[in-house]
């Protein structure tokens, strides 16, 4: 089977994570494949935040826990070591599209690589809270973006979920 078509039909989110951090030389691989995601019109108009900081990770934790409404010490990300966030300007019509096609192809080529990967929401919030804000100007990203989602990355701390069977009767032609 092909490759592509094989990874598309094994990838699956991973909900708990080893501590170690995946190498800088695979991160990259994988950023450069959330930067090939397709773009309405091909304007490439979505950035991603790579957070390797575990003091920053855990800031964002506890805003996504906040947001999710769970209690003081749930960790949304799993515990994952490493987050690439994906952001997408506001001001595009395709934003939130663009940033998940970003966050597809993100998810595809950890599991490629043999990381593991899970999308969190709540990045929406999150960068609309001023505490959000303040870590995007402290980046120097200006402008109005919108959080798409958190990639979470590592390594799996146990055995990756088998796919569900697909459901029937979702695929109609028009012929």
């Amino acid at each position: 089977m092909n490759e592509i078509l094989k990874a598309l039909k094994e990838r699956r989110s991973v909900r708990q994570f080893k501590p170690e951090l995946v190498p800088e030389e695979t991160l990259n691989a994988i950023i450069e494949a959330g930067l090939y995601a397709a773009s309405g019109m091909g304007t490439q108009q979505t950035k991603i935040v790579a957070v390797t900081n575990r003091e920053i990770r855990d800031r964002l934790s506890v805003l996504n826990c906040q947001i999710g409404g769970w209690k003081e010490g749930v960790d949304p990300f799993y515990g994952a070591p490493e987050l690439l966030i994906v952001l997408a300007d506001k001001s595009r019509p395709t934003a939130v599209y663009d940033g998940s096609l970003v966050m597809g192809n993100l998810m595809l080529a950890a599991h490629a690589l043999g990381v593991g990967s899970c999308w969190i929401h709540r990045a929406k919030e999150e960068f609309e809270m001023p505490e959000g804000k303040a870590l995007l100007k402290k980046l120097g990203i200006e402008g109005d973006w919108e959080g798409v989602g958190h990639c979470a990355l590592g390594y799996a701390a146990g055995d990756t979920p088998s796919p569900a069977p697909r459901k029937e009767g979702r695929v109609h032609y028009l012929r």
